[in-house]
């Protein structure tokens, strides 16, 4: 009987366990925190053996195969160990692919992915098919292969997963953009970060399609370098694209098979701002593959509600608005908030840094920013990179003690902007509990 050890006992991890366990493997799960009521529960129920709060090695090194959570790096002593005995080790996506039939539209990107796998996966139910959430959102994958029987699955991938994948293949793939993030996990370099995105279309052949943005310099360099098989859908606000989709007078233009095209003013969207622009006309594109009505794919792409976390209006408080957009957890997507903002922006930053370039922001802080509150436990290298380009810094340890500062900076027509650019583990659990914060902070104004 082949062994099943699954490290990480959370969402991905405990729906392997059920899925392996149905498929008629031994299954262990391993994970060095504790774990939740839930989950074990769930594990208990169905005959799981598990472990918590540490992992012991006699019960792991005697696998067929390793699934660990995307959250465990590579370098982790346990990992190389397991590596050296030459037990594979893989992601839960790969595990479930196995033994799913489904067609999988699979997103990545260093930004804009949660909103383009939510957006297609909105115009997919809308239109009535049979799909399913998972990856990065959602539920566990695993569990939805043991438990549903779907279609189609919308799936939101990170590098960390992408890794963790080799015989895995995306019907539809999209690759929204590459910029410099988790540059701790590949060397602090973005070269292999980048070759973990571009692993979206392995195994692809001509009857799979490949969506991905021509105005992004890092995926149009590595392109040239790149045998790909599938037929590429490029899509662009820059140039005319003959097929996939682009903008012309301010109208998105959606093209998959030279005829039929669809037209839709970039004002009707749900999703304002330019980045978002890519991410309708990604879903878009992918839609229109799946063979999805026009009406359907344009009421939809205009209907959409963004999800938590994401440029999400808390309020307005004296004439100060307040926006949480916690989820933006690197440098890139601080930039493409501020770059949405139209009001004199307080501007919220800080947590983890994950090797981050803040000099990149420097243009849009002069231009709209004038303050910084600095919200983490060390804020050396933010106070250090705007010193000279914002007047006034300071710091914070607390959501409300941020939210604090900012309402005194703050004056009627101003916006607080929660756009940390940093990931959240040293005041909080993760961005969702950073924002529920701050968004209580608000509220309590």
């Amino acid at each position: 009987m082949k062994r099943l050890v699954i490290l990480g006992g959370g969402e991905s991890g405990v729906g392997t366990a059920v899925l392996a366990k149905k498929k008629g493997y031994d299954v262990f799960l391993s994970d060095k925190g504790k774990l939740k009521d839930n989950y074990k529960n769930v594990l208990s129920n169905n005959g799981i053996e598990w472990e918590e709060e540490k992992h012991t090695e006699e019960l792991i090194f005697n696998a067929t195969e390793v699934v660990k959570s995307p959250g465990i790096p590579d370098k982790a002593e346990l990992i190389k160990k397991i590596a050296q005995k030459n037990i594979p080790i893989i992601s839960e996506i790969e595990f479930a692919g196995r033994y799913t039939n489904a067609k999988k539209i699979c997103i990545t990107g260093s930004n804009g992915k949660t909103t383009t796998t939510l957006l297609t996966y909105h115009i997919m139910k809308k239109a009535g098919l049979n799909v399913g959430l998972a990856g990065n959102v959602g539920k566990s994958f695993a569990m939805q292969v043991a438990e549903n029987d779907f279609d189609f699955y919308v799936l939101e991938l990170s590098s960390f997963q992408l890794d963790g994948m080799f015989e895995f293949k995306a019907d539809i793939a999209i690759l929204l953009n590459i910029t410099p993030d988790h540059l701790d996990r590949y060397d602090y370099k973005l070269e292999n970060y980048a070759e973990s995105k571009f692993r979206i279309i392995q195994n692809q052949t001509e009857l799979d399609a490949f969506i991905y943005c021509v105005d992004d310099d890092v995926t149009m360099q590595l392109i040239k370098n790149k045998k790909i098989k599938a037929k590429q859908f490029p899509i662009s606000i820059k140039q005319k694209t003959e097929k996939g989709a682009y903008l012309e007078n301010n109208q998105l233009i959606i093209n998959t098979n030279n005829t039929n095209p669809l037209f839709m003013t970039i004002q009707e969207l749900a999703l304002q701002g330019k980045h978002n622009i890519y991410n309708s006309m990604a879903a878009g594109v992918a839609s229109k593959l799946v063979e999805i009505r026009k009406e359907t794919i344009r009421e939809s792409l205009s209907d959409f509600h963004n999800i938590e976390h994401r440029l999400e209006i808390v309020g307005n408080v004296h004439g100060i608005e307040f926006i949480n957009d916690s989820k933006a957890t690197n440098v890139n997507s601080t930039w493409y908030a501020l770059e949405s903002m139209n009001n004199p922006v307080i501007l919220i930053l800080g947590g983890i840094d994950k090797g981050n370039d803040y000099t990149m922001l420097n243009d849009l802080v002069k231009e709209k920013v004038k303050a910084i509150i600095c919200l983490g436990t060390d804020n050396k290298k933010i106070v250090k990179a705007f010193t000279g380009v914002v007047d006034t810094i300071l710091e914070a340890n607390s959501a409300k003690e941020a939210v604090a500062h900012a309402y005194k900076v703050g004056k009627k027509g101003d916006t607080v902007l929660l756009s940390p650019a940093c990931a959240s583990f040293d005041l909080f659990e993760n961005y969702e509990d950073r924002g529920t914060q701050f968004k209580q902070a608000v509220r309590a104004l």
